[in-house]
């Protein structure tokens, strides 16, 4: 769609190289679930490139990152959420719908982010510089910059596509916050034809209009650590709405988070709550933050070749774990793939 907009509205020549087309529309590692590749990003890509040796060595660093978060971190979060999304409501107590929808939202963004990963790592390997599609959102402090942090491609994809050809912002503050309901009701319909989308989206959308009414000056103002808090409550509910398969589960889920109902069958915890699941957890926090970014920086920067030794062994180590988890586990797509 994009590459037929675009060539209408003359912001990219067609090709007339049916090769470069299809090569463009079937490429397969993004094909999918994204990133969202637009044909003026790889144009001259797809006619000239160089593979080099270093950007090849970045494509497996960078596939088998993408890996390790699926196999090792995406589907144990899935194991806890999908158990504790299961239960009647008279089961679920506070404790345990707090700790559903966390592993939740653990699961879709390492499940997701890993899955982008793999396809920018595949796409180097072939010489092709595909755009970055998340930027640790949950390191946000309004709704505004988690969407300019998740799902990055799609977001600029509704911007340019939906929110301006409607006018955007020129038109008047009433027609703007339209405008902003729509991209995210057709935001929510992107993922699927349930209600449940619908009210995720209508539900970031809602939050969006809030923070532009002037809520993100008060944002500003207050403690980071109570903006972040913020943002990580509006998105763990949202959440509850994008997994339940109805509104009324959707309600009845929310309300046992908020519930005083606390008691919790020890012996199921223990089932779900193992060590390695705890590890998991623990991990998921940490790479879910710029950490590792910014360490393999400063140690690439301080001591590289010892460092880049180090970084070869623990790549390879990640890489036979997930072999393990790959021979052991029963099917589990990436979840992406259901939208």
């Amino acid at each position: 769609m994009s590459y037929t907009i675009d060539v209408y509205l003359r912001k990219v020549k067609a090709t007339r190289n049916f090769i470069n087309f299809a090569t463009y529309v079937t490429f397969f590692p993004q094909l999918i679930a994204g990133p969202i590749v637009r044909y003026k990003i790889i144009e001259n890509q797809l006619v000239s490139r160089n593979t080099t040796t270093k950007q090849f060595s970045e494509g497996v660093e960078r596939f088998i990152i993408g890996l390790s978060k699926k196999m090792i971190i995406a589907n144990n979060c899935a194991f806890l959420a999908d158990n504790i999304f299961s239960l009647h409501n008279s089961d679920l107590s506070a404790y345990l719908a707090w700790i559903g929808v966390i592993a939740y939202g653990f699961q879709i963004y390492f499940d997701f982010s890993g899955y982008s990963d793999m396809a920018i790592g595949l796409g180097k390997m072939f010489g092709f510089d595909f755009p970055e599609n998340f930027n640790y959102p949950y390191i946000s402090q309004s709704i505004r910059e988690f969407w300019r942090r998740w799902h990055i491609t799609l977001s600029n994809w509704f911007k340019d596509y939906v929110y301006i050809s409607l006018g955007g912002n020129r038109k008047g503050v009433k027609i703007t916050y339209i405008n902003l309901l729509v991209v995210f009701f057709i935001t929510g319909l992107w993922h699927g034809a349930n209600w449940t989308f619908i009210a995720w989206g209508l539900f970031h959308g809602f939050f969006i209009i809030v923070e532009r009414i002037g809520f993100d000056k008060i944002l500003e103002k207050l403690p980071k650590v109570i903006s972040h808090l913020y943002l990580l409550l509006v998105v763990s509910i949202s959440w509850v709405f994008f997994r339940s398969e109805n509104i009324t589960d959707a309600l009845n889920y929310i309300q046992s988070m908020f519930s005083f109902n606390l008691t919790t069958n020890l012996d199921f915890m223990k089932f779900l709550i193992s060590k390695e699941i705890m590890f998991v957890l623990i991990l998921a926090t940490v790479f879910s933050t710029p950490v590792y970014k910014r360490f393999d920086s400063l140690m690439s920067f301080l001591n590289p070749k010892t460092f880049a030794g180090f970084k070869m062994f623990a790549l390879m180590t990640l890489l036979v774990i997930c072999f393990f988890y790959v021979a052991t586990d029963a099917y589990n797509p990436f979840i992406y793939f259901r939208f």
